[in-house]
């Protein structure tokens, strides 16, 4: 039976036309699957899915997703972690190297300058370490200073934007934000959400018009979930007078 699959041109340049075919044939692609985006079983036969390639220095592993979690993309990772994620989905033990470290994300519209910006606020779930290390000190703020994001002094100051990296937006929900081709000419997330995020009507408009989202980043235990956008804001201008704040303006990806 035919494969409900979505196939991107991108994933189909790296495992060619006749594999691809193959795929939504029903030939090589399973009936039922793991969500590699949320984790929960779907099927291929019952619900669009989506291609999703990892690709490693060495290896690729084909895995597929709701099509409503993420689209059909190709996502660059280090080898390592592509053979952890293997060890995983074959049942040989926990991945040694998560594919990302857990980063809490919120929406919201903050006021800059007397303009209304749609915005992210990222905090991680707990204290970062440096690749390769084990801790204990949080270097989350440094790593993402030395990928380019400006030190927040003040909120009211709209941050510098940071090339190559975008928000993307599908279907009118939060999907991922993407950072540079590390070495590859594909973009990949740094931060993709499990499932797609909902996001406010205001939010979805105030992004339509400006093309363009602030993202702000504090480490974690900084700000904290915040019922409402004035308490957000609150903590946004505890964290940047304190130093514990960087940002970024980025160009929105999709729709």
């Amino acid at each position: 039976m035919p494969r409900m699959l979505d196939v991107s041109d991108e994933v189909r340049a790296e495992i060619g036309a006749e594999e691809a075919e193959r795929l939504l044939g029903g030939d090589s692609a399973p009936g039922p699957y793991d969500c590699t985006s949320c984790r929960t079983p779907g099927h291929t036969e019952k619900e669009r899915t989506s291609t999703v390639l990892f690709v490693g220095d060495e290896t690729a592993v084909l895995a597929f997703a709701h099509a409503a979690c993420i689209p059909s993309q190709v996502v660059p990772v280090s080898e390592e972690q592509l053979q952890g994620a293997v060890r995983s989905i074959t049942g040989e033990g926990e991945p040694e190297v998560p594919l990302q470290a857990e980063l809490g994300v919120t929406s919201g519209l903050v006021l800059v300058s007397g303009n209304v910006h749609p915005a992210l606020v990222v905090e991680p779930l707990g204290p970062i370490a440096r690749p390769g290390t084990t801790g204990p000190v949080d270097v989350f703020l440094e790593l993402l200073t030395e990928q380019g994001f400006a030190p927040v002094t003040d909120v009211d100051e709209e941050p510098p934007p940071l090339p190559g990296w975008s928000v993307l937006v599908a279907m009118g929900k939060l999907h991922a934000v993407m950072q540079p081709p590390a070495g590859g000419t594909t973009p990949q997330a740094w931060w993709q959400a499990h499932q797609a995020m909902q996001v406010a009507d205001e939010w979805r408009a105030a992004v339509n018009k400006t093309r363009q989202v602030l993202v702000f980043c504090a480490p974690v235990g900084t700000i904290g979930a915040q019922p409402r956008e004035d308490l957000l804001r609150e903590a946004l201008d505890r964290a940047a007078a304190g130093g514990r704040l960087v940002g970024a303006a980025m160009p929105l990806a999709g729709t």
